[in-house]
């Protein structure tokens, strides 16, 4: 079936398409029934990759030859951070979890999201444990902040500054980043930071309204394709979460590579992809990393990132 249905694109992708177009009626039953069969067809093109294509090898993608060119400039800003040592003091260890958007798995490597642990792996060393997941995988990630929480408590370190948690995700990532900060307001377990990146509500979901466990978070979106971020996030607690922006990214007039995705993502939800790719958006997110696990403060990393940002956007 997937043979078939990639011979019978390629075939008609030209012809079908433009014909499809230049007839209104036509046009929306096409794009209405390319949607209904997209959404997983997209997810699982996404996820599919060699087995040899792996986040776990813990390799640097600002040093990796083997990193997609569109990972490259994805990451040309965080690349070109002066180093740990020469920017910041870490005073913080912490725990990132990022989760993944669709159905995509943890090692698809063709996801900015994936290898970003690579990069905070290479940056901190063993200040930060960071590990990406599926958005369907929040027991496993329950099962590792447990694991890591126990074993702070009973090391000698144990009476120190508190072990900090923070959480970004993509799409249903993004989702799911506030449900499994949900998780964790339920067992008395603190969240230093949210980050969602054009955040989809999955069903069942409320991606709109921060925990009160949250103590920083922030939101980026974008409102065109299928696939539309979520505009707008607020506070259970205005006293005790602080939003630091809801950033409306915008992409009409800027090219941000995406052949790292297949082409009938790129056809039918380009906008959803680009906010993924976009050098500045992993730029703030770094920023914002650097200033939880430092003197800075959340606050005053978030105003650097507002303060570095491109022409591109409307901060609200």
């Amino acid at each position: 079936m997937t043979r078939f249905l990639s011979q019978l694109c390629i075939r008609y992708e030209q012809t079908v398409i433009a014909r499809a177009l230049s007839f209104r009626p036509l046009a929306c039953w096409f794009v209405f029934m390319l949607a209904t069969v997209a959404s997983t067809r997209i997810a699982q093109a996404q996820s599919s990759v060699s087995a040899n294509s792996s986040a776990q090898e813990f390799t640097n993608p600002c040093l990796d030859p083997s990193t997609h060119e569109a990972i490259k400039d994805a990451f040309r800003l965080v690349c070109s951070k002066p180093g740990v040592s020469e920017a910041t003091s870490v005073t913080q260890q912490a725990i990132v979890i990022g989760f993944l958007g669709g159905f995509v798995k943890r090692n698809d490597v063709r996801h900015p999201e994936v290898l970003f642990v690579n990069y905070l792996r290479s940056r901190y060393g063993p200040a930060v444990h960071a590990e990406v997941f599926g958005n369907h995988e929040a027991e496993k990630a329950l099962e590792l902040i447990r694991e890591r929480l126990d074993t702070k408590e009973s090391s000698a370190e144990g009476g120190k500054q508190p072990l900090k948690i923070i959480l970004y995700g993509h799409s249903w990532g993004a989702s799911q980043v506030l449900e499994f900060a949900r998780k964790l307001e339920k067992q008395e377990i603190p969240v230093s930071l949210t980050i969602q990146i054009d955040s989809v509500r999955k069903p069942g979901q409320d991606d709109g309204s921060v925990p009160a466990n949250v103590s920083r978070a922030v939101n980026f979106y974008q409102r065109k394709g299928l696939t539309p971020g979520r505009p707008l996030i607020t506070t259970a607690n205005a006293e005790r979460t602080t939003i630091l922006g809801n950033f409306h990214m915008m992409y009409k007039h800027k090219d941000v590579r995406c052949d790292n995705y297949r082409w009938l993502s790129r056809l039918l939800n380009k906008p959803h992809h680009q906010i993924e790719n976009d050098p500045h958006i992993w730029d703030r997110v770094a920023t914002l990393i650097d200033g939880e696990l430092s003197n800075r403060d959340g606050i005053e990393a978030a105003q650097s990132a507002i303060d570095n940002s491109s022409p591109s956007q409307d901060i609200r």
